[in-house]
């Protein structure tokens, strides 16, 4: 393989699960500042789920990096799909952590029988500058998602009593 595929190659990281519950409660914990806050493990700042809304995200900084993820809000259907940027990291970490990413995250929702079926889909990681992200975050969305279905069920349990 030549350098100019190698450089022109992307990667996602797909997560796909069905939860028991309505997708506006899921819809809502996606999109709500302060549940995002619990599930990913970052709260937003300046957050709202609103087509161009920017807000950021802050991580350990790396190098010349100073840790704060970029977002722009940019598809917005409510209870089914809610797309954003995901930007952040720095030239000088290439290859390893805080390396320029430049990805954007999708959340699609899909009412089926006894739930919701939430697919996360984070694509355009770019071999191999972002491999370090790409291993980080893969892991990092296995474990994110399914908190995404515990907060959903404490909603559902918070309105049902």
């Amino acid at each position: 393989m030549n350098d100019a595929i190698l450089q022109s190659r992307t990667q996602q990281i797909v997560v796909d699960e069905v939860f028991p519950h309505a997708p506006e409660i899921i819809w809502k914990t996606l999109t709500s500042g302060g549940l995002m806050g619990r599930w990913l493990r970052m709260a937003p700042s300046g957050f709202d789920a609103v087509l161009g809304n920017r807000f950021t995200y802050q991580t350990t900084p790396a190098g010349e990096w100073d840790g704060v993820i970029h977002c722009e809000v940019l598809d917005v259907v409510p209870n089914e799909r809610f797309v954003y940027s995901w930007v952040g990291g720095h030239e000088s970490n290439d290859g390893a952590y805080g390396s320029k990413l430049d990805t954007k995250v999708s959340f699609t929702l899909e009412k089926v029988e006894g739930g919701t079926r939430l697919r996360l889909v984070h694509s355009g990681f770019v071999t191999p500058r972002n491999d370090s992200a790409y291993r980080g975050m893969s892991g990092g969305w296995m474990q994110v998602v399914p908190a995404i279905g515990a907060i959903a069920g404490e909603q559902e349990q918070n309105h049902a009593g």
